[in-house]
């Protein structure tokens, strides 16, 4: 069955630019939160701290 939700290219090009490491230490959830969602939790905001651009 194919994922409903589609993948935005820039969201996933910004996941795949992402380190290993960083990548390694998210959990599916937060993966897809990532890839799909409108709002983040602040978990995953400060997992991904230092590579967010502030306004």
């Amino acid at each position: 069955m194919k994922d409903k939700k589609k993948i935005n290219k820039e969201r996933q090009m910004s996941y795949d630019s992402l380190p290993s490491s960083i990548k390694e230490s998210l959990t599916e959830e937060e993966k897809q939160l990532f890839l799909h969602a409108e709002k983040w939790p602040d978990s995953l905001f400060e997992k991904l701290e230092e590579f967010i651009i502030k306004d």
